[in-house]
């Protein structure tokens, strides 16, 4: 999951990093503000954006308005030391807001879990197929299929939202630090040695190719 962290300190992004790591697989960007921000949605994917309020609303809902229209699962949550602020900010089309809690990274990383609950796991069981993806293991019946580094990144995200297709471009946001120098080709490339992995110890296939659009995990 790509996350893109608005108007944070270092410090407090490298403290939510980790206790998000508890729970996702994730990638945070760091803007310093809403202007900053648009540099990073006007060419990547995000899931999740947080915010802390800067308290400009026409800024603020500019912003909000173009990432739904890019976009329109991407949830955002916005912090605030401004409880009156709440019913203006869930009407600009905010998901969650967070009242005083600026600096307890920890609560934070539970309330995206609590809103991204769908997208979290530690172990997917389907059938005979274990996905481990805490120990990054692969298990169909007593057989084991190895697979490393972004091939089994790339199982894992599409296992955790099956059904769903995603393109190219979008795996590449969501799996790669600096996805602008990442190839189209790496992703099929990948693809075919995790369909090859698969295919030699279950006998069928779980990543679909949906053409024109991209790949979904279907088992």
């Amino acid at each position: 999951m790509r996350i893109l962290a608005i108007g944070f300190s270092d410090s407090y992004i490298k403290e939510l990093q980790v206790e998000l790591e508890k729970y996702f697989i994730c990638i945070i960007d760091d803007a310093k503000d809403l202007y900053d921000a648009t540099n990073f949605t006007d060419f990547r994917h995000y899931e999740l954006i947080i915010i802390v309020d800067e308290g400009v609303k026409y800024s603020l809902e500019k912003y909000v308005n173009d990432v739904k229209k890019k976009k329109s699962e991407t949830k955002i949550i916005i912090l605030t030391d401004e409880i009156s602020n709440q019913i203006n900010l869930y009407s600009l089309g905010i998901d969650d807001v967070m009242c005083h809690e600026t600096d307890m990274p920890d609560l934070l990383a539970a309330r995206v879990l609590a809103n991204m609950r769908n997208l979290f796991g530690t172990r997917i069981d389907i059938g005979k197929l274990v996905i481990d993806i805490t120990n990054k293991k692969i298990k169909y019946d007593a057989k084991i299929v190895s697979l490393n580094g972004k091939t089994f990144d790339i199982l894992a995200y599409l296992a955790l939202r099956k059904q769903r297709v995603f393109s190219k471009d979008e795996i590449i946001n969501a799996l790669w630090e600096e996805p602008e120098y990442v190839s189209d080709n790496t992703v099929e490339v990948a693809i075919n040695q995790i369909r090859k992995r698969l295919t030699s110890i279950l006998g069928f296939q779980v990543i679909h190719t949906v053409r024109r659009r991209g790949y979904k995990f279907s088992y």
